[in-house]
């Protein structure tokens, strides 16, 4: 076994041209008031690598373009289709008008662990600040929501961190109900 180089890898990977046209997982995602910009960047670079259908930032969510934003996100803010909403309650409107289900990242009442759950797509995942988490205004529009089980002493994993793990999860449920 071999490291790849550089040049191996990215021959390997869609060009920042060919992203505006690649065919895209049904899958949005909302970040709401998401107070780090360095989270926001990573969550664009995440999606970039999970070929998501749209990002959509709503509330406080720093927009590109912002040096600490493109610091970790890497070039993905031109490769990940993205807009803004005001409000929480306005992305998901714009979500609901296209029938797609929102998904709350939350521990909720009726919270299913996220990966035991079933979900039918196309499926927006809401993703919602670091500390207070998803708003309860979101949540009111939410048709359903999962967690991440979490094993030790602490409730939750950085936003970002969350994000990539619940969208790959996604990812094989979709590809597994195929």
């Amino acid at each position: 076994m071999r490291k790849l180089t550089f040049e191996e890898i990215t021959s390997r990977r869609h060009s920042a041209d060919q992203m505006h046209t690649v065919p895209r997982f049904p899958i949005y995602v909302i970040l709401e008031n998401i107070r780090s910009m360095y989270n926001v960047g990573a969550m664009f670079r995440t999606s970039d690598a999970a070929c998501i259908q749209e990002l959509i930032l709503c509330g406080y969510t720093a927009q590109p373009p912002r040096k600490e934003i493109d610091k970790t996100a890497l070039g993905a803010t031109e490769t990940v289709p993205w807009r803004y909403f005001r409000t929480g309650t306005e992305a998901a409107k714009y979500i609901k008008d296209k029938n797609v289900t929102l998904l709350a990242l939350e521990h909720c009442d009726g919270s299913r662990n996220l990966l035991d759950m079933t979900c039918s797509f196309p499926v927006a995942l809401v993703v919602g600040n670091e500390v207070e988490g998803v708003s309860d205004e979101l949540i009111s529009h939410c048709d359903l929501a999962c967690e991440i089980p979490m094993y030790g002493m602490k409730q939750s994993l950085n936003a970002a961190v969350a994000y990539g793990i619940a969208v790959y999860q996604l990812i094989q449920k979709l590809n597994l109900s195929k």
